[in-house]
């Protein structure tokens, strides 16, 4: 399965132990942002890509946390020496 390349960052990024924050407004996701291991928000995620993750598989929660890389995204990331 072929992902986009903002993809690749954003799952690189979570590799590397970073982790995707959502805000809610009741029951519907209001905004979505990523924080890389450093506590830095990466400006290239947004609802539509999340969504894309979270369908392939490459991302998930638990216990109401934030959404951190499955086995499956770390399958789908490719070995990169940077985010280029």
């Amino acid at each position: 399965m072929d992902i986009s390349r903002s993809e690749q960052r954003v799952l690189h990024l979570l590799a590397q132990g970073g982790r995707i924050e959502i805000e809610k407004h009741g029951k519907h996701i209001a905004d979505v942002f990523c924080l890389t291991r450093d506590g830095w928000r990466y400006p290239g995620v947004d609802l539509t890509l999340f969504r894309n993750l979270k369908r392939k598989g490459a991302v998930s929660s638990s216990g109401g946390g934030p959404y951190r890389i499955t086995r499956r995204g770390l399958e789908l990331v490719r070995a990169q020496l940077d985010n280029c």
